[in-house]
């Protein structure tokens, strides 16, 4: 989207104070000053030099060092977007080289990120919201019933950056976020007129990606039996055609143990400790009874080999992953992922009746294994998780962060490899031991026919950062009158006079 391209363009220039690029400096402060607004940051003339105050959008070098190098240190996955590293000038302080889709993934989710600790809240806050009204607006599915929401919210946002940035900000570019939501429902509407086709906008493409493969370069080994049973249980509990008999071992256990089945732990921890072998009995039983069992339930229950297949890649469900020892020779970050799971929540150590819910686990992928079933392989990955309970939380301005100094669930590694949904970790910029949580965008590969070595890009979307936006009243609580356009921080700067020069 052009227009999404153009307004990031003009943040980050104006934020940067790139020369060509920004809307800010002396003319800007004069028109300022010939309207009668915003009086305070009226420049100062000297006889050689200008002093120019520095307004609440305005950078200083130190926190211009931070944006950058909170940019040039980014390992994101791969396909995400251009290697940053690349793009970032720590000598001049500046990006050069972006390419739309950079601008696309800085705008949606990078941007409020690389601002975490800079700026004064209001402005971040005016700026996030931007961010999340483009990546609303850019989902493959948007909901209609919510367009009239979104473009009132964006209103209130262009108010509050009328009220930061200079008029001289608000060029045609931004004037055309207005009309963004109208073209949307437009769009919409040609879907249903016969004959007519959206103009810049691709037809849709049915394929299948979740067919996933790893990469070349696999090897063969023997592996612990307790692990190998920890991956082969989490595999029958999360196979459709199993779950009839997980009903039936729980039924069991309540009939043969009356008393110790009332605790939900005992019990849990008592099915995953016996159901294998009873299930492998049952199959066994069932089979010498010729009763109809499938091949693929006949394998499970047998269990897999001792050996597996081990790899440092996985390509699934349009997304590439790696082993985080991949990750440390590379210049990409291809290891952490996400699942909703439900899981058996503990109030306390003392807790014999917990209850189930869905929570959302973070890790990082150490191993994948392919278990071998004789008949059928399963991939699977091996995690470091973070502890839910003390190890995850979220900040002001509903962003995730996660603490990998500490991990927890080590008797529960395994994910199968379908179940995996790609994230990626950014350092935070107030505590190195935090790092924030960015969804990565599902890609659908199309496959020509006409060469089968072409691959090509259909779609990116990208999750949005923050999902929820803040009441306006919880960071913009100041009046017309109140100083809200200069910053009291630090210094302004100085620029020589023209005649000077």
């Amino acid at each position: 989207m052009h227009i999404e391209k153009n307004v990031c363009e003009s943040i980050i220039g104006t934020l940067l104070n790139i020369p060509g690029k920004t809307k800010d400096g002396l003319n800007s402060c004069l028109d300022l000053m010939d309207m009668g607004l915003r009086c305070e940051l009226a420049p100062r003339f000297e006889s050689n030099r200008t002093y120019l105050p520095p307004a609440c959008y305005t950078l200083s070098r130190k926190e211009k060092k931070v944006f950058c190098q909170t940019l040039a240190e980014l390992k994101v996955p791969e396909g995400y977007c251009s290697n940053f590293r690349n793009l970032v000038s720590m000598e001049d302080l500046k990006l050069y080289g972006l390419k739309s889709h950079d601008y696309h993934t800085l705008m949606q989710q990078l941007l409020p990120v690389a601002l975490q600790s800079l700026l004064p809240k209001h402005v971040r806050h005016a700026i996030a919201r931007l961010s999340l009204f483009f990546n609303a607006l850019c989902k493959k599915v948007v909901d209609v019933s919510t367009l009239d929401q979104l473009q009132n919210e964006l209103v209130v946002t262009l108010c509050l950056l009328e009220k930061y940035f200079p008029p001289s900000f608000f060029d045609i570019m931004i004037h055309l976020t207005v009309h963004l939501v109208r073209e949307e429902a437009i769009e919409f509407c040609t879907e249903y007129l016969s004959n007519v086709d959206a103009i810049g906008v691709p037809s849709s493409t049915n394929v299948d990606h979740k067919v996933g493969a790893p990469i070349p370069g696999g090897h063969i080994t023997e592996v612990d039996c307790n692990l190998l049973l920890q991956a082969h249980h989490y595999v029958l509990e999360n196979t459709t055609i199993i779950q009839h008999y997980i009903e039936e071992h729980m039924k069991w256990l309540k009939l043969n143990n009356p008393r110790q089945s009332k605790r939900q732990k005992w019990l849990q921890e008592e099915h995953m400790r016996t159901f294998t072998h009873w299930l492998r009995k049952k199959v066994e039983v069932a089979i010498a009874d010729k009763e109809p069992i499938s091949e693929t339930l006949r394998w499970m229950a047998h269990g897999p080999t001792h050996y597996v297949a081990k790899y440092h890649g996985y390509a699934i469900n349009g997304c590439q992953y790696n082993t985080n020892d991949r990750d440390e020779l590379r210049v990409t970050q291809n290891s952490g992922v996400s699942i909703v799971a439900t899981t058996m929540q503990i109030s306390s150590a003392k807790d014999k009746n917990p209850v189930f819910g869905e929570l959302c686990f973070y890790g990082i992928i150490t191993e994948i294994w392919d278990i071998d079933y004789t008949m059928f392989r399963i991939p699977v990955f091996k995690c470091n998780w973070v502890d839910n309970k003390s190890d995850i939380k979220v900040d002001e301005f509903g962003l995730t962060l996660v603490d990998f100094t500490k991990m927890a669930h080590k008797s529960d590694p395994f994910i199968l490899a379908s179940q995996a949904k790609q994230v990626f970790y950014v350092q935070d910029q107030l505590d190195p031991r935090w790092s924030v949580v960015l969804s990565t965008p599902e890609r659908d590969f199309s496959f020509s026919a006409k060469d089968s070595d072409d691959f090509m890009d259909n779609s990116i979307e990208h999750h949005p950062l923050i999902t929820t936006l803040a009441q306006v009243e919880s960071f913009d609580t100041m009046d017309d009158s109140d100083v809200i356009c200069i910053r009291g921080d630090y210094e302004g700067f100085w620029i020589d006079n023209k005649s000077s020069m």
